[in-house]
């Protein structure tokens, strides 16, 4: 496993949007495996997951840093020993470390020892260092002349025994146009947390991560006992019929069923055949019969429902038969959009706030239909986007483990 560091000029509890970036991305390599480590200036022990080490030199207010930076060419000898310093520390504290991740370090103008000393140490090639931009001074019309000047310059060099990430084409663009260079930039945004954003717990969070449902094309879920009159079956076939046109759906089934019961028992049965058949079984979560990895059977309770409400695309209820149909209400208090057969009970609830479909409908022609129904939700499809492109988990797999896999075999370091 890569071990990764992470730098900044602070970190939790103070309050920043880097510093909120370096806690999530620290926590999400923690959450992969990784041991890892953040390394800031100011800040404390905000996590118990993982160590973060504290050196006043790396901070963006060091008052002697500052004085030093006043006037850097008369003041070449300090800023030039004050280099060592922290080029030393670095290189003990990174000893067992394969990848150096610095936010914005190496292109702000906050502490120049340390941007001098994190290029000294790229050049030994004995850690891969990422220069990970945020933004630069340059960018803006009113910063101040003094940084066109000697060392100053240091902070528009392109480094080749250094990589590059920042946050959006955008910035690669002016990054690009900035080192004067047409190597590649590589864009990895910034993210989303959602067990932060929807307070998940740890029985919801265990079955996501087994279940990869943070990576489903769209995510079905449906809260009904496994009983024939709530008509499962077809939503298995609609699932089917959302693989048929190559979107890797999942269902969560979150009722239950009566193993001691002969008819539910049956039922229950012939809902994994149909799975089977239809070559969806490994797209479809039974929580009722949920076995975790370690061997422990699942138990959800009504937190772990709502938490898999809350990361779905979509409440889909095909009863043939209802006498009310309170998870329609429950969906309507998270603002989760509904799919439900045109049955009274239904309608008398939702009225013209759900899409309906007719028993008689064939699955394809419901899944198509619904399909166009989330397309016309503005607020659902910018759920998708962010879902898809802005989720760390997603931007790890997707992006951030290729890049860390790829850079520790350039340097060699593993």
């Amino acid at each position: 496993m890569i071990n990764v560091a992470i730098l900044h000029y602070s970190c939790p509890p103070v309050i920043g949007g880097v510093e909120e970036i370096v806690r999530q991305q620290a926590s999400l390599l923690y959450r992969y495996y990784h041991p890892v480590k953040v390394i800031a200036g100011s800040g404390s022990q905000f996590t118990e997951d993982f160590a973060v080490e504290i050196n006043p030199l790396l901070s963006s207010r060091n008052s002697e840093i500052l004085q030093l930076q006043q006037n850097p060419t008369e003041n070449h000898e300090g800023i030039r020993e004050m280099t060592g310093t922290i080029l030393k520390y670095l290189k003990g504290s990174l000893q067992n470390f394969d990848i150096l991740i610095a936010h914005n370090v190496l292109s702000m103008h906050y502490n120049l020892p340390l941007t001098l000393a994190l290029h000294k140490l790229a050049n030994t090639k004995t850690i891969k260092v990422v220069n990970w931009n945020h933004d630069s001074p340059y960018f803006y019309k009113n910063y101040s002349k003094e940084i066109e000047e000697k060392p100053w310059l240091i902070l528009k060099k392109y480094n080749p025994n250094i990589s590059y990430i920042t946050i959006s084409p955008s910035r690669a663009k002016e990054f690009q146009a900035l080192y004067k260079t047409k190597k590649e930039i590589t864009v990895i945004p910034n993210g989303i947390g959602p067990i932060r954003v929807f307070s998940l717990g740890k029985t919801a969070m265990r079955l996501i991560k087994e279940n990869n449902l943070f990576t489903a094309g769209l995510l079905m879920i449906q809260p009904s006992r496994l009983h024939s009159r709530k008509n499962v079956e077809l939503s298995i076939e609609v699932l089917r019929a959302f693989h048929g046109k190559g979107i890797q759906a999942k269902l969560i089934l979150a009722g239950a069923y009566d193993p001691h019961e002969r008819k539910t028992s049956h039922y229950y049965n012939k809902l994994k055949d149909l799975a089977e058949s239809l070559q969806v079984q490994k797209h479809i979560i039974i929580l009722g019969d949920y076995v975790f990895e370690s061997g422990e059977k699942m138990i959800a309770d009504w937190d772990t429902i709502r938490d898999l409400y809350q990361i779905s695309d979509l409440l889909f209820m095909p009863s043939k038969q209802e006498g009310f149909g309170i998870p329609l209400l429950e969906a309507g208090m998270l603002k989760l959009p509904i799919a439900c057969s045109d049955i009274d009970p239904f309608k008398s609830i939702a009225g013209k706030d759900a899409f309906y479909f007719s028993l008689k409908d064939r699955p394809k022609e419901i899944a198509e239909n619904v399909l166009e129904y989330l397309e016309q939700l503005r607020p659902h499809r910018m759920y998708r986007k962010v879902f898809r492109n802005y989720l760390w988990d997603n931007i790890y797999n997707d992006l951030l483990k290729p890049f860390l896999e790829k850079n520790v075999n350039i340097s060699g370091s593993v």
